[in-house]
């Protein structure tokens, strides 16, 4: 189902609020958008310049032009200007609304202070709000529906919503982009009292103009595709936290510019691309690699490593290192990726076993057998730790984590000893230079400290080093044609490493 959403707002011309960012959150968020203009707005990123209103039949005769023709889903309230645009806006509902979800956006108060309705507009929005399913005001709008204070703090904001939420029989979502700290959380307050906070760390950058209009058409967009109101705001707040971290690199206006909509949507774009990877097209990589913290055992590892710069530079820019560097990352992603690890590390083992009865000595057998184990017993024991003693709910392999994984077992079953080898590298070399390079921001309080301890400790970097010296010997003894496909080997389970980790960003 493609639910139809229908946004009343005002507009922006440079794209960032009012209708323009309603119309790109709903899209963004799995829906059809529609609208219906209650002000002309003439803004751009560094203000408001003038304001027109069309008169009130145009708009309930847009309003009627929508509700007349089609099944509308859900509703989206902005900026209504004034008593009569909120009449006109409150009819309507009562005509056509029915039970589907209307969300209201309290345009009322400016984030500068600056009242944006008069008193008589002020008591029917009031009025209004006894109408709609969930209201969404800045802590200013919040201060002003409640007769309070301007909340200094979450918690303070959190208990007028609380008061709102009784007091109007609507559920009240608490903004907190708007107060000062390292986190912007989000919550959804019932009015039975129930609280439920949606965790979003802050983003340095003043690039936020429509953040309100974005979060609010988003919300309504998941109400309609049927999630409850603490997953549709969970949903809509990782959205457009991806889509303000990404802000300042549309260079859109010298003000207070967009967010970046369309940013998730590109996002996945690429990863589901098809074309064929840029190693297997014979290109080199386009980033230098950074010096390895683990030496090459010789000049074919060393020769590997330089091809790794390009999947290395794209792995550690990934929204999923990044929070494991700084602590942000998400429980449920790392929950996603233990999973999807404890599915990994099943099949790896088999590839390991496979690879140990191919090894032409006993040492290269030993070796390889050990890794196998290792992945059996002490990797999954630190899966059930993460867990506090419980058993992973183990779900079923992803495609992403399938592919990698059938990827490892046909190089080792069906090619050479040394592609075998190859293949089975990066799982070793690539964490450990993960777990390095991380450690440096690693310390007890970190919230994901144990995985960071355990792929920059001595065992799995000794274990990484010989398994170098492994593949480097495998490598001499190998012909040109042989190491040519151990390169492409290696350098497709990079890929599929970048891609593994990845994989949690895209399951949301």
């Amino acid at each position: 189902m493609i639910p139809r959403i229908l946004s009343i707002a005002g507009t922006d011309p440079t794209g960032g609020a009012g209708i323009q960012a309603d119309l790109k959150s709903i899209t963004a968020a799995g829906g059809y958008g529609m609208s219906a203009v209650t002000a002309l707005v003439s803004q751009n990123t560094r203000g408001v310049r003038a304001v027109h209103t069309p008169p009130r039949e145009f708009l309930a005769e847009q309003l009627a032009a929508v509700f007349e023709d089609v099944a509308v889903d859900a509703v989206k309230i902005g900026m209504l200007g004034d008593a009569d645009t909120v009449a006109v806006v409150t009819d309507a509902l009562a005509a056509y609304g029915g039970t589907i979800p209307v969300v209201l956006d309290p345009v009322m108060v400016a984030s500068s202070g600056d009242r944006l309705l008069d008193e008589n507009a002020e008591q029917a929005v009031r009025e209004l709000v006894h109408r709609v399913d969930v209201v969404t005001p800045n802590l200013r709008e919040l201060a002003v529906l409640t007769g309070q204070k301007t909340a200094q703090d979450f918690e303070s904001a959190a208990t007028q919503a609380v008061d709102l939420a009784r007091h109007f029989d609507v559920t009240v979502i608490v903004k907190g982009g708007h107060l000062t700290g390292p986190v912007a959380d989000n919550a959804v307050v019932h009015p039975d009292g129930q609280v439920h906070r949606v965790p979003s760390p802050r983003i340095d950058t003043t690039n936020t103009h429509g953040t309100g209009c974005s979060l609010s058409s988003a919300l309504a967009t998941r109400l309609a595709l049927g999630e409850p109101v603490e997953r549709a705001l969970a949903w809509a707040t990782r959205w457009l936290h991806e889509a303000i971290t990404h802000a300042d690199d549309l260079n859109v206006g010298d003000g207070n510019g967009p967010v970046d909509h369309g940013h998730r949507a590109r996002r996945l774009e690429r990863a589901a691309s098809t074309r064929p990877w840029p190693h297997l097209r014979g290109e080199l990589p386009a980033t230098a690699a950074p010096v390895p913290r683990l030496t090459p055992a010789g000049p074919h590892t060393a020769a590997l490593w330089e091809r790794t710069g390009q999947v290395w530079a794209e792995i550690m820019a990934l929204p999923f290192i990044r929070g494991l560097r700084d602590g942000s990352l998400r429980n449920a992603d790392f929950a996603f990726y233990l999973d999807q690890d404890a599915q990994y590390l099943s099949r790896y083992s088999r590839a390991l076993a496979l690879l140990s009865a191919a090894a032409p000595d006993h040492e290269g057998q030993v070796a390889w057998t050990a890794g196998a184990l290792e992945c059996v017993v002490v990797e999954a024991e630190l899966h059930r730790d993460w867990l506090n003693g419980q058993e992973l709910a183990v779900s079923s392999p992803s495609p992403v984590t399938m592919a990698y994984t059938d990827f490892l077992i046909a190089s080792v079953a069906v090619e050479d000893y040394v592609v075998g080898t190859a293949a089975v590298l990066p799982c070793y070399w690539l964490y450990a230079e993960i777990g390095l390079d991380l450690a440096a921001d690693n310390h007890p309080d970190h919230p994901y400290h144990a995985w960071l301890n355990t792929y920059a400790g001595e065992d799995f970097l000794a274990g990484a080093q010989a398994a170098i010296q492994r593949v480097e010997t495998a490598l001499d003894q190998a012909s040109p044609a042989q190491r040519e496909a151990a390169t492409r080997a290696y350098l497709t389970a990079c890929v599929h490493e970048r891609e593994f980790f990845d994989q949690a960003d895209r399951a949301w």
